[in-house]
């Protein structure tokens, strides 16, 4: 039989081993996955076209909202800790810009986390009309109410009624 010493050691490197595997990152990766291909190296200026960008490396992550001959190409891997909020630990953005008359690439651009910028979100609120209702209205809000069934309800939807 083994020493109680023991045991408890080999119970404490045990928690220790299970409480570091708990800590490691998880990664996770979204948008274009380009696993052999690179939009920013691959697209010839002045010789792909729509057609052929689509081909390679298929649909564009986005298209711009007001001008559609832009397209991006976006990757983006999250970094997450146990119970820390997840952390982008690296982003790549590649545009292709296409003339709007013969359809072939004008230009490509790439961008990285760092020509990100973050923006402020608007913190205020819109105001809801009526009143707000105390924790004990909304706990006895329905108390005494009835339910009627849709065979009961001569009125549905509370509907004008024509004379």
């Amino acid at each position: 039989m083994k020493k109680p010493a023991t045991l408890l050691a080999i119970a404490a490197v045990s928690a220790l081993a299970v409480s570091m595997s708990a800590c490691a990152p998880s990664l996770s990766r979204q948008g274009y996955l380009a696993i052999e291909a690179n939009p920013a190296t691959e697209i010839k200026v002045g010789e792909d076209t729509q057609t052929s960008v689509k081909t390679k490396f298929g649909s564009p992550s986005q298209v711009a909202t007001y001008d559609p001959n832009i397209w991006y190409y976006i990757t983006q891997t999250t970094q997450k800790m146990t119970y820390k909020p997840a952390t982008i630990t690296s982003r790549v953005v590649t545009i292709v810009e296409f003339d709007k008359e013969s359809q072939k690439v004008a230009a490509v651009k790439n961008l990285s986390l760092a020509d990100s910028r973050e923006i402020a979100l608007n913190p205020n609120k819109t105001p809801t009309r009526g009143r707000e209702l105390t924790a004990l209205e909304q706990i006895l809000g329905n108390v005494g109410r009835q339910t009627i069934t849709n065979e009961e309800d001569t009125n549905p939807g509370g509907q004008r009624r024509r004379e």
